[in-house]
């Protein structure tokens, strides 16, 4: 077997392991372990397109987080205040659309008489069973998330790109905070700190291959977070190998002669943005349903840092071992939380957890900067070309 064909090998094994493991693994701990590869996916997606943001185009956002949440809020919005009812509520805000009405809930935020002011449930008891409303769908919120964030992404990407990195930088870092605090504000619509629940992904349940699921299952958004992984990596793997990623890593390596030989840096600076953002909303608005909330706490900086940190500690310039990377980190941080006692004294791990991943960041930077997994990518992708280069150059001499 040729060795150039074991990084394919690697990658068809390792997807075939997330799609059997759910049901090869048995433990008791099962749901506790699928929630942490639900996770570990959702940062493999925002790692990943951070990576061919920063490590491809060499653009040093802060603001992934805060697109995140924009994809997040965005369906939570959706879901929360519209509905579809047969016949009008007389009370509502509401919008004939064929033989369905539109019926846009009034905001109240967060009240001690929720039931009294929310308008459709006073339509609901006056109805008294005799008229059913229809939510909106789940999936239609996360395109609308996704699209959000695209539209954001275009509008930041156009106001700022044509800026150096630190500009860049600081510019979404700023983005991102006042969109948080945006959303903390306004407690009439975005109930602020309490956060907007949501409807799960399978709302009522999914019956797979004869088997029912219920909404609180794992196994099904365990494949629809896992499914967006692999469609988020197929997109960004044909972009690296397409023209557009050579020109992004010419932006990369240097804007002005990459300008100078008539790349258009604006426009593919603009592109990778948007893309890298759409990406970012897509999984913030499948996580935000699957966990069933969204609050401003979801959008804090730190998150933000535990991104980049993934991305740094797998490989930045490789948005599969940023994806690896971030999976990994999970798990290893999760299981860090069981705490142990040494000669009596006990050792709150939940705390030291964040210093050794600390440590093992500054290590990695200082001693890998190429990341923990990108190496190990390298060595069998670029292995078989070292020995054939050798073999001819060999070969050349001895003739």
């Amino acid at each position: 077997m040729k060795k150039h064909h074991t990084p394919q090998l690697a990658g068809v094994a390792l997807i075939a392991f997330f799609a059997l493991f759910p049901f090869i693994y048995s433990a008791g701990d099962y749901d506790y372990i699928m929630h942490i590869a639900i996770t570990g996916f959702f940062y493999a997606i925002l790692a990943s397109s951070w990576s061919m943001l920063a490590g491809y185009a060499g653009q040093f956002s802060f603001g992934h987080i805060g697109f995140m949440g924009v994809g997040a809020y965005t369906t939570a919005l959706f879901c929360h205040y519209l509905y579809l009812s047969p016949e009008p509520t007389n009370i509502c805000t509401e919008f004939l659309i064929g033989e369905q009405y539109l019926i846009l809930v009034n905001p109240i935020g967060v009240t001690s008489s929720t039931l009294t002011q929310d308008c459709l449930r006073q339509a609901l008891s006056i109805w008294d069973g005799s008229v059913q409303i229809t939510p909106m769908p789940v999936w239609l919120g996360i395109i609308l998330g996704t699209i959000m964030g695209g539209i954001f992404g275009l509008l930041i990407g156009l106001l700022v790109l044509r800026l150096r990195a630190a500009y860049l930088a600081l510019f979404t870092l700023g983005f991102a905070e006042i969109l948080r605090a945006t959303i903390s504000a306004e407690i009439l619509i975005t109930r602020g700190q309490a956060g907007i629940e949501l409807p799960h992904l399978f709302d009522n349940g999914i019956t797979l291959f004869g088997h029912a699921f219920t909404r609180t299952d794992k196994l099904p958004p365990y494949f629809a977070m896992f499914f967006l992984l692999l469609l988020c990596l197929g997109i960004l793997a044909w972009l690296a190998k397409s023209k557009f990623g050579l020109f992004v890593r010419a932006l990369r390596e240097d804007q002005d002669a990459a300008a100078a030989l008539g790349v258009n840096t604006t426009r593919y600076k603009v592109l990778v943005f948007v893309i890298t953002t759409m990406m970012a909303a897509a999984a913030g608005a499948m996580q935000a349903h699957y966990v069933g909330i969204i609050t401003p706490n979801n959008l804090f900086l730190l998150q933000m840092s535990l991104v980049v940190a993934m991305a740094v500690i797998g490989g930045v310039e490789n948005f599969v071992a940023a994806a690896i990377g971030a999976i990994v980190i999970e798990f290893v941080l999760e299981m860090l939380r069981n705490s142990f006692d040494i000669g009596g004294i006990t050792v709150d791990m939940t705390i030291w957890r964040l210093v050794i991943f600390g440590i093992l960041l500054m290590l990695t930077l200082r001693f890998s900067r190429n990341g923990l997994i990108l190496p190990l990518i390298e060595h069998f992708t670029r292995g078989h070309v070292a020995k054939e280069t050798v073999a001819k150059r060999a070969a050349g001499a001895s003739s």
